[in-house]
């Protein structure tokens, strides 16, 4: 966002601030204009703000960006770059040395065009793009970045509840690689929406006091002064139980004060969190997993930090999938910060290569690569197959070629084991409590709905192991009481196995080598 007083530039938070007296020359959420023709925009987001119009059939604003009285048209690419050159300046100013080059973060999303339209302003700008990450990307590897990070395997969504839309994103991680598996976007659920909800609640209050007065959401001023002082009370039940809410002259020199609880807030944006909630589980669900095989959560965005989010998106989950927000964790990154601390250390990782290594290393032909549709991992048996438990060394949705070590128990008694590596796929066992006999009432006791539905116990679910092809099988004999046997996987790209198995403290092992053609049954 930024915004021109009499020549004068101004960014971010004092920008926002002349959305009151100052809206036509405030451009405001243009991020998502950039790279597209005018007539596929949507710009609802800036009704409070500078109107986008069309000129040579892209995005721009007629503002007054000089002292001057006339007004200036000025495309979305121009206005990207000037916001960039304040960003580079920042950052310079900050660090104390130049900043001359960046890696920028994008929705998932974000087409070609729009990349190369960014990149091009980022030129304007004097910055030279090392590398666009999508923002789900980034957040993931923010989190992975921390020294006390595990490097397991992972299913993990990253919820952002933005300002104009929310963009859900499930990823596999494997060993710090990460898959998009599903996005899903959408615009009706969004910050604005939060907003709105405490603006109608106010104006309503103020309405109810002021009986006589007109309604503050008829007035641009008026509905400005609104919409700026219901976000400093969303970030404040943010933080704490209570909220006050004071605007001076809101309707014709009428002053307004009131207070909310977070319970009340709670209750008023009740649909739009229960919305999100849905958006995260259909995500989930056009992954093709269960809200069982989520292991965390990443909510990210600066509304994740209500906490009515992580707590509703915590019901629908599992106690075993972690939810990180600032009210679910101590140790929670800043959501509003996590894209850019995900691109900084992208940044440091890659800021001493050339650039023609970059783009050689981010090419499709390096990114895309098969992945494996199906786990791949042990069955130890010894005397009773059906006695075998599968234990899955490399999950579905691995990049190939990987390697793969693990360590597998075997019986207590020790002897002769067969173990088997094959292909297992994922089930999802429900088991449903066996009902209750009905209790006899008497005549004179009254019906009530409330008790049976406390009574219903809820149905078991849980992961289960479907085996699939069996791709080798290997006996090693004479293992020790309480052995454990040691298991090598490598998958290569064209799906060819070689694995070793030893027995742990042991001498010597069994190798193989399994050709592609095993696998044809479609593990990739």
């Amino acid at each position: 966002m930024l915004s021109y007083v009499e020549g004068e530039e101004l960014h971010g938070g004092q920008a926002k601030s002349q959305l009151v007296r100052n809206a036509k020359n405030t451009v405001a959420y243009f991020r998502d204009y950039l790279g597209q023709e005018f007539k596929s925009i949507d710009p609802t987001p800036s009704h409070q703000s500078a109107h986008p119009i069309e000129h040579e059939s892209t995005v721009a604003f007629k503002i007054r960006d000089t002292e001057a009285d006339t007004e200036n048209t000025v495309t979305v690419g121009d206005i990207t770059t000037r916001h960039l050159k304040r960003l580079r300046t920042s950052a310079s100013d900050y660090l104390g040395k130049i900043v001359n080059s960046a890696v920028i973060t994008v929705p998932t999303n974000f087409t070609d065009a729009q990349k190369a339209a960014l990149k091009s302003a980022a030129k304007e700008a004097d910055i030279d793009v090392l590398q666009f990450i999508n923002e789900p990307t980034a957040a993931v590897l923010a989190y992975d970045a921390r020294p006390e990070a595990s490097t397991a395997d992972k299913y993990v969504v990253v919820a952002d509840l933005g300002g104009t839309r929310t963009d859900i994103s499930v990823l596999g991680s494997r060993h710090g690689v990460y898959t998009v598996l599903a996005t899903l976007h959408d615009y009706d659920v969004s910050g604005f929406k939060l907003d709105q909800v405490l603006i109608d609640h106010f104006a309503k209050e103020f309405l109810k006091k002021n009986k006589s007065a007109a309604d503050p959401r008829e007035n641009d001023r008026s509905l400005a002064k609104l919409k700026l002082e219901c976000e400093a009370v969303k970030k404040a039940l943010s933080i704490g139980t209570t909220a006050n809410f004071s605007v001076e002259s809101l309707v014709a020199g009428i002053d307004y004060t009131a207070s909310i609880n977070r319970t009340r807030y709670d209750l008023l944006g009740n649909k739009l969190f229960a919305a999100f909630t849905r958006l995260v589980l259909h995500a989930v669900e056009k992954a093709q997993l269960d809200p069982l095989d989520i292991n965390e959560i990443i909510l990210a965005g600066g509304n994740s930090h209500t906490p009515k989010v992580a707590s509703a998106i915590s019901a629908a989950f599992p106690e075993s999938t972690t939810v990180l927000a600032p009210s679910t964790s101590a140790t929670a990154i800043n959501p509003s910060e996590l894209s850019v601390r995900g691109a900084a250390f992208q940044a440091s990782l890659i800021v001493d290569y050339d650039s023609e290594d970059i783009e050689q290393s981010t090419h499709p032909a390096c990114t895309v690569t098969k992945h494996l549709s199906q786990a791949v991992g042990v069955l130890c048996i010894s005397g009773d197959e059906s006695s075998g438990i599968f234990h899955p060394i490399i999950e579905a949705e691995t990049p190939l070629p990987v390697r793969r070590t693990a360590i597998i128990a075997t019986p207590r008694e020790g002897g002769d084991v067969l173990i088997k590596l094959a292909e297992g796929s994922r089930h999802i066992k429900v088991t449903k409590p066996e009902p209750k006999p009905k209790k006899e009432k008497a005549e004179d006791d009254e019906d009530d709905s409330d008790d049976d539905s406390e009574d219903e116990e809820e149905e078991l679910r849980e992961k289960t192991w479907k085996i699939g092809t069996v791709l080798t099988e290997t006996a090693i004999r004479g293992i020790k009481k309480g052995g454990k046997v040691e298991v090598q996987i490598n998958i290569s790209e064209d799906l060819s196995l070689n694995t070793i198995f030893r027995e742990v403290g042991g001498k010597g092992g069994v190798r193989g080598v399994v050709p592609s053609k095993v696998a044809e049954n479609g593990s990739a």
